[in-house]
């Protein structure tokens, strides 16, 4: 799996068994890259923001005198970003922080090429398994593979809340999962997405990537090879392409996530506010694809969970990302460190491209409701781990919820 990255603050002794079996672990795990995939074109990202749309007369952007003077604070001149400007990337001068979050809409950016080719898993670093040694708290044994079972067609009619979602990285074009759940400020009418934390930003060496789009449904008729190939962006983005337009993960991620490792895995969730590059005649995400998953951020402890079902697009070897899965399985627990929250772990094959989808849990009421998403898993994959949401997942979805709360 490709390396995923984390989010959390983890503090250990030095040179004590248990640190050094935490070292172990986390070398072992495939963050960020577990289930993010990236091609190696020369596009390249950073952050993006939220409130620019599009004139379809001159393909110029337009946006209030606010946010484009905003924008020029932060070095970018909209115009300049529009014919090309957005591929330059300077590693050294990221915008980290929530608020910085800056990703002008570029329409047409998203074609049918870009998100195909956007599943490059050999970019990313392999971890081998064998380093598995230790943990820092309450972990079962490690689970049964469980074969991933191909969605079917149409995906909008089997799993009409997934999506993926892509952006530009330092390292080229990417890819993860996603999810689109409720907002409590605009009941039926959401335009909220949840993903992994290191899907939207690059955690402690690194800021906010560019670019970010969401793709609900991709490839909804499931097409392979040839038509894959010849499809149209209505074929592959049947219901819209839609652009962050504002977006929060976890302190814990901005301070400590990296490509490899089990650091911050506990604290690895996003949320995104998206807006539809084309319009939508005034519908809202929620509206256009007909549903919205609540989130549980009282989940349920391991051992009263019977089942949880994990929903991504696979994009490492064996898969090639154009085609939706789902791992269902009974949930052990993976502990990385003490300090933070324990995690779910299931079996399941998904591999890179997979990360940030949605794990679902069916309640003692027979509804279900998001308790997860896919953080990271090995190299070799056979299973996948997922943060269990508290009050800071909570706290990072009320903030987005509350920024956009009057539009």
């Amino acid at each position: 799996m490709r390396p995923i990255r984390p989010s959390s603050v983890l503090r250990r002794g030095g040179g004590t068994p248990r640190a050094l079996a935490a070292v172990a672990l986390a070398s072992a795990l495939a963050l960020t890259a577990t289930a993010c995939n990236g091609s190696g074109d020369d596009h390249a990202g950073s952050p993006a923001s939220a409130s620019a749309t599009a004139d379809p007369g001159d393909g110029k952007i337009k946006i209030p005198a606010d946010i484009r003077n905003k924008l020029k604070e932060h070095g970018i001149d909209i115009d300049k970003w529009k014919n090309g400007a957005w591929k330059k990337w300077d590693r050294h001068d990221w915008l980290r922080e929530a608020d910085d979050f800056i990703n002008p809409v570029i329409k047409g950016l998203w074609n049918p090429d870009r998100m195909r080719n956007a599943d490059d898993p050999a970019r990313h670093k392999a971890v081998d398994d064998n380093d598995l040694s230790g943990d820092q708290g309450v972990t079962d044994p490690v689970p049964a593979p469980v074969p991933a079972t191909a969605v079917r067609p149409t995906y909008h009619a089997a799993a009409a809340t997934a999506g993926k979602v892509f952006f530009d990285s330092p390292e080229g074009t990417m890819v993860c999962s996603a999810t689109v759940v409720e907002d409590p400020a605009h009941p039926g009418k959401s335009n909220l997405v949840w993903t992994a934390g290191h899907c939207v930003h690059a955690g402690k060496k690194g800021g906010w990537y560019r670019n970010i789009a969401f793709v609900p449904s991709y490839n909804d008729k499931g097409l392979t090879g040839a038509a894959l190939a010849k499809a149209t962006r209505s074929e592959v983005a049947p219901y819209g392409v839609w652009w962050g337009d504002g977006a929060r993960t976890s302190q814990q991620w901005i301070d400590q996530g990296g490509e490899t490792g089990g650091q911050g895995a506990s604290y690895d969730y996003a949320v995104i506010h998206v807006t539809p590059e084309q319009g939508s005649g005034g519908k809202s995400l929620e509206e256009t694809v007909g549903s919205a998953l609540p989130v549980n951020f009282d989940a349920p402890a391991v051992p009263k969970v019977q089942s949880i079902t994990a929903t991504g697009y696979p994009a490492a070897k064996p898969y090639d990302g154009s085609l939706l899965y789902q791992c269902a399985d009974r949930p052990g627990r993976l502990s990385i460190d003490a300090a933070a929250p324990t995690m779910y772990r299931i079996g399941c094959t998904m591999t890179g491209g997979a990360s940030g989808g949605g794990w679902v849990e069916k309640g003692a009421d027979g509804k279900v409701a998001l308790v997860s998403n896919t953080s990271i898993g090995p190299v070799s994959s056979g299973w996948l781990a997922g943060p269990r949401f508290g009050t800071v997942a909570k706290g990072v979805y009320e903030a987005v919820s509350t920024e956009f709360a009057d539009q």
